[in-house]
């Protein structure tokens, strides 16, 4: 290997000025995704407020509606991803009977773990819909359609996944919700100290 071959290195061994200002963006991005992870209702509402616009833009531009329908299915299958459990209970299971408690001491009881954590899906949703809202800039993507087909074929798609995701949450009980589930806490503290 000669001098310079390793990536984003220049001729005398030092990172280019190109790979280290990407670099830099890259953690600055990182940064401000640590920063916004404990805010979970404020990154929905700026994604909503963007799907909002993006919205806008395809109605007031009366285009675009190939993107749109791809921006939907894209988030259905994040969608699901974020229902469904890390470990398939189908592929775990021998017997038809379903998941049950652990009746043995060197069985674990596992919680319900997202194939998709929360994070990922509201990461993934808002890329997509800036990508799409990009797509929008170019007319190669404006792909002329009959658009009141695609709002059927996809409500149509909707259902049905639901409707298999539905059955199987049934069969082998799990709910991918927290809300509503019982909260178990320890005793309280009562605040009272001992002076020694």
């Amino acid at each position: 290997m000669s001098e310079g071959d390793s990536v984003g290195e220049s001729v005398h061994g030092k990172p280019s000025v190109v790979y280290r200002f990407f670099t830099r963006l890259g953690q600055i991005y990182q940064s401000w995704l640590d920063k916004s992870t404990p805010y979970t209702a404020v990154r929905w509402i700026v994604t909503l407020g963007l799907s909002f616009i993006y919205m806008i833009r395809v109605y007031l531009l009366q285009g675009w509606y190939i993107v749109t329908y791809a921006l939907g299915i894209y988030h259905l299958n994040l969608f699901i991803a974020f229902l469904s459990p890390k470990v398939d209970p189908s592929l775990m299971e021998d017997s038809d009977d379903g998941p049950s408690l652990p009746t043995r001491q060197n069985e674990e009881f596992r919680p319900f773990i997202r194939r998709l954590p929360e994070f990922k899906f509201w990461h993934s949703a808002t890329k997509g819909i800036l990508v799409a809202m990009v797509c929008t800039f170019f007319e190669a993507f404006n792909v002329p359609v009959f658009w009141p087909i695609l709002v059927m074929y996809f409500i149509m798609l909707f259902c049905i996944t639901m409707k298999r995701q539905i059955k199987h949450m049934i069969k082998y009980r799990y709910i991918p919700f927290t809300h509503g589930k019982r909260k178990y806490k320890g005793k309280e503290d009562v605040g009272k100290t001992f002076a020694s």
